[in-house]
């Protein structure tokens, strides 16, 4: 049973924008007090953590994504988001959502993912 859905990838031009969104299918309890993390893997690459989101909302980003993009979470919805701004082409990658990795609730089971292209 999937967790984490992801949604709202696309292929854009360099310079473009997408919003990711990702819903949590289980407890309210446990979305609402934990980080939360954006991943991503590109062709050919190991899946990078690309930004972590606590449970109150403190962001942190990998340098690569850093001013470009925001993580924003809705404990209303049980939704996380990814607003990417400035696409670049290396930003080409599936992105997936999970727990962070030092973190007990951490499964290395992902789901679908959703499918950001970048590309002219």
């Amino acid at each position: 049973q999937a967790q984490f859905v992801e949604s709202g990838g696309g292929a854009v031009y360099p310079g473009g924008s997408l919003r990711l969104s990702c819903v949590f299918s289980s407890s309210d309890r446990i979305f609402r007090q934990n980080p939360i993390s954006w991943y991503r893997q590109g062709p050919g690459m190991q899946r990078e953590l690309v930004a972590s989101i606590s449970s109150y909302e403190i962001a942190n980003y990998a340098p690569s994504v850093r001013g470009r993009f925001t993580i924003s979470r809705d404990n209303e919805k049980n939704t996380l988001y990814l607003q990417m701004n400035s696409l670049k082409l290396e930003d080409t990658a599936i992105y997936y959502c999970n727990f962070p990795r030092g973190i007990s609730l951490f499964k290395d089971t992902w789901g679908q993912g959703a499918q950001v292209t970048v590309g002219s």
